[in-house]
């Protein structure tokens, strides 16, 4: 019986438990998984890491909470460092800001991490997959719908890594 009991405190990690963390991974590979097949910088390791780590941060906080104590301080800091974060993969390439809906993707997860962190476990799920919806969405409406494709929505292109024709093939075309 010791040694049923010793093998359920290891496996515990009280606070935080492991149905909390499955849904935080979940999320994180859902939002992740969108982005990584499109290349972009926040993949599913990221993607898992921010919202598991947001989800730790608020349940220790809620767990040491006082009368001295406001847990909606720690959500309030989360998000400030999530903005460094976010920054970190936006970037200007001839003039074009880039990254910005990474850096979104980022926002969001913290923000699924703080839902699941608050105990709405399903909720947290729901929303990655309403942020890829919203991702796949909106990327196929751009691409269907050319009046969507001006301005800032346009693809950047970076000719700088394409390979340019050979004399010989640009004499084939101009025939």
């Amino acid at each position: 019986m010791g040694t049923t009991l010793d093998i359920v405190s290891f496996f515990s990690i009280e606070p935080l438990n492991w149905l909390g963390i499955l849904c935080c991974l979940i999320s994180g590979t859902i939002v992740g998984l969108e982005r990584q097949l499109l290349g972009k910088p926040v993949g599913i390791r990221t993607s898992s890491l921010i919202c598991l780590g947001t989800y730790v941060f608020i349940v220790i906080s809620l767990s040491v909470l006082n009368e001295h104590g406001d847990a909606s301080r720690v959500i309030g800091q989360v998000i400030t460092g999530i903005g460094f974060l976010g920054a970190g993969v936006m970037l200007t390439r001839d003039g074009v800001v880039m990254g910005v809906t990474s850096a979104s993707a980022i926002w969001m997860l913290a923000a699924i991490g703080v839902v699941i962190g608050t105990g709405h476990y399903a909720a947290g799920v729901k929303l990655a997959i309403l942020a890829v919806v919203i991702l796949t969405g909106v990327d196929i409406l751009e691409s269907s719908v050319k009046a969507l494709q001006r301005g800032v929505h346009r693809r950047f292109v970076d000719f700088r890594h394409t390979r340019q024709p050979t004399r010989a093939e640009k004499a084939r075309m101009e025939e």
